[in-house]
């Protein structure tokens, strides 16, 4: 059992990393600290030592096999930690003016167009910092285009009872009421009971296909037309998307909008509290509110020169700037690495193995 480090310290134990200050310390006229903080009391050697018994702990790819339910995708391939090290990616600000950070722009915009390409889909939003924040995001746009449209007495979001647990949860956070739909006896969804519950209070339909049980739901063009017909849209949840990514295109069985876990299926970090990234790609008629802010070549697309805009109907930021840069580098890489042919024998590889 690894002691923490405050149960290493000892009283007036200490280590000299810094310099004596040869500034006048000029403190503001606030309220300060009547006692000191309580930190540890250690040698500089204690603190190395206690920090790579830390790292010892940790458990990643080199140490051996990896499960986590359906996050199938763990290998971080290391060409991608070697792109995403880049000077010229590392050392640029968001707010720098856009001629400066063009090749920045060029990988987001590079793999907008992958994205678009594999999801069938006509816009893509990298702001989303996580795949739940993605459905958030997914979930406020179909909000604001009801909402634009008059139909705000749309509250209700359809979830099946297999669906992945933030499903109802980000639903809920939306402002939504979760509408349970059942299974049938070979794990898909009911299309009596969808008929039943799809009508005029119907925001939208989450799913994930194949679901969380690994069914692909033979029915699915149905399932869709159902819910466009009662007036609402369809959400894909990306989650199991390793199974279909080059053989089948969510926006071509009638789901309007995604959201696509770069971690599950594009080999980029499965956070851990670091940073993460969860796109949302879109339909045309979602695109005015989409968050965050676009680049665009020229005022028309017909210049080299990059420019950055935000949609008029925009649901406002989901996060900073464009969000986490570094991993859609890796996503980037990882795409290129494939190729066109190498994305579909991914899926057969990830079916095969499950």
């Amino acid at each position: 059992m690894m002691k923490l480090i405050f149960e290493r310290s000892v009283p007036g134990r200490r280590m000299s990393l810094f310099p004596e200050c040869d500034v006048e310390e000029c403190l503001p006229e606030v309220p300060m600290r009547e006692a000191p903080p309580r930190l540890p009391e250690v040698s500089e050697n204690e603190l190395d030592r206690h920090y790579t018994a830390l790292a010892r702990e940790a458990r990643g790819l080199n140490d051996g096999f990896y499960p986590l339910g359906s996050c199938t995708m763990k290998h971080n391939p290391l060409l991608n930690e070697r792109m995403a090290a880049l000077e010229g990616f590392t050392g640029v600000h968001p707010l720098q003016p856009a001629e400066t950070v063009t090749g920045c722009t060029e990988v987001i915009d590079t793999l907008e167009k992958y994205l678009k390409t594999i999801t069938g889909m006509d816009r893509v939003t990298f702001q989303p910092a996580a795949g739940s924040q993605g459905e958030f995001t997914g979930l406020l746009l179909i909000r604001a285009y009801h909402e634009a449209r008059g139909e705000g007495e749309r509250n209700e979001i359809l979830i099946p009872d297999s669906a992945h647990g933030t499903n109802p949860a980000s639903a809920a956070m939306a402002g939504y009421r979760v509408v349970e739909l059942v299974s049938d006896e070979n794990g898909m969804i009911d299309l009596e009971d969808l008929r039943q519950k799809a009508g005029p209070k119907t925001a939208g339909l989450m799913l994930t296909n194949p679901n969380t049980v690994g069914i692909f739901d033979t029915h699915i063009r149905e399932i869709t037309a159902i819910v466009h017909d009662a007036g609402g849209l369809c959400y894909y949840d990306g989650a199991n998307l390793n199974a279909v990514i080059g053989l089948v295109r969510p926006g071509d069985i009638g789901f309007d909008v995604t959201h696509l876990n770069l971690h599950k299926t594009f080999s980029t970090p499965h956070g851990g509290g670091g940073p993460g990234a969860g796109p949302v790609a879109c339909k045309s008629f979602l695109a005015e509110y989409l968050p965050g802010l676009r680049a665009v070549r020229g005022e028309a697309g017909s210049s080299d020169t990059w420019q950055y805009v935000r949609e008029k109907h925009s649901i406002g930021n989901m996060t900073g700037f464009y969000g986490n840069f570094l991993i859609l580098v890796r996503a980037l890489c990882y795409l290129e690495s494939l190729g066109r042919d190498g994305v579909p024998e991914l899926a057969h590889n990830a079916v095969l193995n499950a």
